[in-house]
C-alpha cells in the first residue's frame, strides 16, 4: 500500500479524481514533492525537450541527471531553503513580424520542480477547465478549437475577435495565487508558488525583479495561465446563460417568403391537376413558370431578419485569444466587447488591446489562430434523403487559408523571389536555397517534405485548403534549383536524372538495406477533425519499466564500462547527427540510437574531458 501511494500515477489520479469534488480543497500537496519517484516522471517527460540542453544563468542543464542530484533538491525542500534561480532572458523574433519577444530559460533543477508542480496542478485543474478553452490542454489544440468553432457558431451575425494585450507578462500575482488558494489550502505549497512568481530574471548579467506574470519561459506558466483566465470562461459561460433568448423554431416566417412559398405550391398544385391535358409547349412553358417562382422565394430569407427576439452568444479561447460569435445586432456585440473589457480590467487586472480587438460582421473575414473564418450566405440548395431540397449551406461556419500566411512561409524559407515584366506584372520565381546545398540528398527531399507536410496538416480544417498546390509547386521547383545547384547542372537534368514512375525519388541507404523517399505527393484536401478525446488525466507512460530513462538511472550499472555505480549520471547530448564517432562513447550512443547514456561518475568524466 505503501509503495502503491508513492506512485505518482496513482498520486495524480487521486487528485483528479477529486478536484470534480465542489468546493473541495487540497491540503498536504508539498509533501509530494519529497518523492523522489516524481521527480523520475517528470524527468521522464522533459529530458528530449529541445532546450533541455539549454543552460539557466547557473549554467548546469538536464545533463548530469542522477539520484543524488534529485536527493538535494528533495532537501532543499524540505528545509524550505529552495530558492529558485533567476530566468535567463534572451530575446527571440516573432514569425511574421521584425519585433523581438522576451524568452526565459529557468535552471534545469528549476524545470524539474516546475514539471512536478505542473502535472499536480494539471490534475487539480483539467477536469474543472471549461470545454471552451483550448490552449495548452491535455488532447486539445488549435484543431480542436476551431473545429468548435465550426459547429457552434452556426448563423452567427458578428464576432468579436478578442486580444488581450501582454497578457503573459501582465498577469497579477495576487490574483493569482487567490485563486489558487480557492482549491489549494497548504501554506507551503503557496509559498513555493510566490517564490517562482517572484523569481526574477537575468538580462545583460542585470537582475531583474518580476512583479507580474507568470515565470519568463516556466513549464508551469500555461497551466496557471488557464487558472488565472478560467474566470473570463465563467465570465462569459454565465454571461450566455443571461444573454440566450428565445427558441431557434420560435422566430416568425418572413411574411414574403410565404407568400411566395404559398404561391408556388398553389401553381404546382393547378398544373399538376392538368398535366395531362396540356401539350409540350405548355408543359414547358408551366416549367420556366414553376421555376422562376420557386427561384424567386429560395432567395429570400426563411425567417423574420433584424428580429432579435432570438439571441445566441458562443465562445471559443485558445490562451489570450478568444473570439465570440454573437447572433444578435451590433449594439449586442459592443455591450458583450465592453463588458468583458470591464470584468478584465476590475477583477483580473488585465487590459484588452483595442486595436487587435476587433467586432467584425459574419459575413466578412475574422481572423482567429491563423485562420480566416466567415458565416456563409450561400443560396444553394441540395436534395435531402426526404426528397425536398434545402439550403444546406446558408449560415454554415467556413474557415479559410489567409494568402499571405503561405506566402510568408515561403519568404521564410527563402524558396522564391517576386520580379516584375514590362508591364509591371508580378512573376514568382522559384529559388535555390544555399543554405541547405550542403545536406545530403534525402536530407533536402525531407526538410522540403516536412515544410509542406507541416503547413498543409495545420491548415487542413481550411475549405480552401487546396490552394497550397500553388505553395507546393513552388516548393517543388525551388527543390530542382537546389539539387541543380548543388551539383552544378540545370534543373532539367535534375528531373530526367530524379524521376521514376513520374515521381521525384531519392534512394538512400539504411541497416535494413536501401530505401526510397519520394517528393510530397499527398494532395490537398479537407480533412475533418475526430471527436476530442474526453480523458482529462494525460496517461503518461510507464515511466519506470527498465528501459525507460528513470528505470536506466536506478539500474545502477554504467553502459559504458559496465561496473555496478550508486551513483550514475545521465549524459545528454543535443542531437545524435552532431556525433562524429571518433570516440568510443560517441559510437556507443550512435549504436543504442539514444541521446543519453547511463554512466558512472568517472566515465562521465572521461566522457567530458576534451584532452581524450
Amino acid at each position: 500500500m505503501r509503495e502503491a501511494l508513492r506512485n505518482p500515477i496513482i498520486v495524480l489520479k487521486n487528485l483528479n479524481q477529486k478536484s470534480c469534488i465542489k468546493n473541495y480543497r487540497f491540503q498536504r500537496l508539498y509533501r509530494n514533492l519529497y518523492n523522489p519517484e516524481f521527480y523520475y516522471l517528470a524527468y521522464n517527460n522533459i529530458y528530449a525537450n529541445k532546450g533541455s540542453m539549454t543552460a539557466g544563468v547557473d549554467g548546469a542543464t538536464i545533463d548530469d541527471m542522477s539520484i543524488g542530484r534529485i536527493e538535494q533538491i528533495i532537501n532543499a525542500l524540505k528545509n524550505h531553503s529552495y530558492q529558485p534561480s533567476p530566468a535567463r532572458r534572451i530575446y527571440i523574433e516573432k514569425k511574421g513580424s521584425s519585433k523581438k519577444r522576451p524568452l526565459g530559460i529557468p535552471s534545469a533543477n528549476d524545470k524539474l520542480i516546475q514539471e512536478v508542480v505542473r502535472m499536480i496542478l494539471e490534475s487539480i485543474y483539467e477536469p474543472t477547465f471549461s470545454n471552451n478553452s483550448h490552449g495548452f490542454r491535455p488532447n486539445r489544440s488549435c484543431h480542436s478549437a476551431l473545429n468548435s468553432i465550426d459547429k457552434t457558431f452556426v448563423g452567427a451575425n458578428w464576432f468579436i475577435e478578442g486580444d488581450i494585450k501582454a497578457c503573459f507578462d501582465s498577469f497579477d500575482h495576487q490574483v493569482l495565487i487567490e485563486t489558487l488558494r480557492r482549491r489549494i489550502d497548504d501554506e507551503y505549497f503557496i509559498a513555493l508558488m510566490w517564490k517562482f512568481l517572484k523569481a526574477g530574471y537575468m538580462e545583460q548579467w542585470e537582475y531583474n525583479t518580476t512583479y507580474s506574470g507568470t515565470p519568463q519561459g516556466s513549464g508551469i506558466s500555461p497551466i496557471l495561465a488557464n487558472v488565472y483566465l478560467t474566470e473570463l470562461d465563467s465570465f462569459v459561460e454565465e454571461y450566455k446563460y443571461s444573454f440566450d433568448k428565445g427558441d431557434p423554431h420560435s422566430r416568425k416566417r418572413n411574411s414574403e417568403y410565404s407568400k411566395l412559398h404559398h404561391q408556388y405550391t398553389k401553381l404546382r398544385k393547378e398544373y399538376g391537376n392538368k398535366w395531362d391535358n396540356l401539350d409540350k409547349k405548355e408543359r414547358m412553358m408551366a416549367k420556366s413558370e414553376v421555376k422562376k417562382l420557386r427561384s424567386k422565394y429560395q432567395k429570400l430569407p426563411y425567417r423574420e431578419q433584424g428580429n432579435f427576439n432570438y439571441k445566441r452568444i458562443q465562445y471559443c479561447r485558445y490562451c489570450d485569444d478568444f473570439i465570440i460569435g454573437v447572433i444578435g445586432s451590433k449594439n449586442d456585440a459592443e455591450m458583450i466587447k465592453e463588458d468583458i473589457k470591464l470584468l478584465l480590467q476590475n477583477k483580473l487586472k488585465l487590459t484588452m488591446s483595442e486595436e487587435k480587438t476587433k467586432i467584425t460582421h459574419s459575413a466578412s473575414m475574422a481572423r482567429f489562430l491563423g485562420y480566416d473564418i466567415t458565416v456563409s450566405r450561400s443560396l444553394a440548395t441540395k436534395r435531402i434523403k426526404s426528397g425536398y431540397t434545402q439550403r444546406l449551406y446558408n449560415g454554415k461556419v467556413k474557415m479559410y487559408v489567409p494568402k499571405e500566411k503561405w506566402v510568408e512561409k515561403l519568404k521564410e524559407y527563402d524558396a522564391f523571389k517576386i520580379v516584375k515584366d514590362e508591364n509591371g506584372k508580378e512573376i514568382w520565381k522559384p529559388m535555390h536555397r544555399g543554405k541547405l546545398i550542403n545536406l545530403k540528398d534525402i536530407e533536402i527531399l525531407s526538410k522540403y517534405n516536412a515544410e509542406i507536410r507541416g503547413i498543409y496538416n495545420y491548415y487542413k480544417l481550411a475549405d480552401n485548403v487546396s490552394v497550397l498546390n500553388c505553395f507546393a509547386y513552388i516548393m517543388e521547383y525551388s527543390m530542382y534549383k537546389t539539387f541543380a545547384c548543388k551539383y552544378k547542372t540545370s534543373k532539367g537534368k535534375i528531373i530526367n536524372k530524379y524521376t521514376r514512375n513520374k515521381k521525384f525519388t531519392i534512394e538512400y541507404e539504411t541497416k535494413s538495406g536501401k530505401k526510397t523517399c519520394v517528393f510530397y505527393n499527398g494532395g490537398f484536401k479537407k480533412q475533418e477533425l475526430s471527436t476530442i478525446c474526453t480523458d482529462t488525466l494525460p496517461q503518461y507512460q510507464k515511466y519506470d519499466r527498465p528501459n525507460s530513462i528513470a528505470g536506466r538511472l536506478k539500474r545502477g550499472i554504467c553502459e559504458y564500462c559496465g561496473n555496478i555505480s550508486d551513483d550514475i549520471r545521465m549524459h545528454h547530448v543535443n542531437k545524435l547527427k552532431e556525433l562524429k564517432g571518433e570516440k568510443a562513447w560517441e559510437q556507443l550512443m550512435i549504436q543504442k540510437r539514444r541521446k543519453t547514456l547511463a554512466v558512472c561518475p568517472q566515465c562521465h568524466v572521461l566522457i567530458h574531458d576534451k584532452s581524450t
